[in-house]
């Protein structure tokens, strides 16, 4: 879990990593013990592309369509973000404003059992829809459909945004793979200088010449 100093939230919900504690502990040997978040993690996204697939069959109105396919992708976003990755695999990600005016992310994973079954759908299902919708933005690329092509990146920032906040809330929320690069050559450089400071200057030869030619 993030060391940001987070506010503390005025509402009655259960506070995060302890719903655990509010189940049966015989919940936790079934095979799903969230069968509804884990339906409705893969209904909005799967709905979402399946009508963008076949809006042309549903309905001869772009507008039509665009509002629909926005709807899914919305909902697909807020459930997501603030129920199914927090039942399913423990990750929260969220932003705040600090008393300073300051926005701030933080990204939260919780110490506990999680359902593999439900972990590895909600990972396939997170992982694989945004690469539909990569695909789909490289047909309507190609294609010059550029209508669509303003849907698939609406399709494209939502879901990426769940993607990048959970693989950060698993992977870890403070590591910088950049500033953890430049202090590792910064101290090997200082330390190559400290070698090179501290390393004992050689001694003349002792050997007396013997004037032979």
């Amino acid at each position: 879990m993030t060391s940001a100093t987070v506010p503390l939230l005025d509402d009655d919900t259960i506070p995060f990593g302890e719903e655990d504690e509010m189940q049966d502990a015989s919940v936790a040997t079934k095979k799903y013990t969230h069968p509804y978040v884990t339906f409705f993690h893969l209904f909005f996204r799967g709905t979402a592309i399946v009508l963008y697939m076949f809006c042309d069959l549903l309905s001869e109105s772009f507008i039509t369509s665009f509002v629909f396919v926005v709807l899914f992708l919305s909902a697909d976003f807020w459930t997501v973000k603030n129920i199914t990755g927090r039942l399913l695999v423990g990750l929260r990600w969220w932003n705040y404003v600090n008393d300073e005016g300051v926005s701030r992310w933080v990204y939260e994973a919780k110490k506990g059992k999680i359902n593999s079954h439900e972990a590895r759908i909600f990972w396939l299902g997170l992982i694989l829809c945004p690469m539909f919708w990569a695909l789909f933005f490289i047909v309507d690329l190609f294609g010059l459909k550029f209508k669509w092509l303003l849907l698939v990146m609406i399709a494209l920032a939502l879901n990426g945004a769940n993607l990048y906040g959970y693989i950060k809330c698993n992977f870890g929320a403070n590591k910088d793979l950049n500033t953890a690069a430049s202090n590792f050559v910064k101290t090997q450089i200082f330390k190559n200088a400290m070698d090179i400071i501290t390393k004992p200057t050689p001694q003349p030869s002792t050997v007396q010449p013997t004037g032979v030619v």
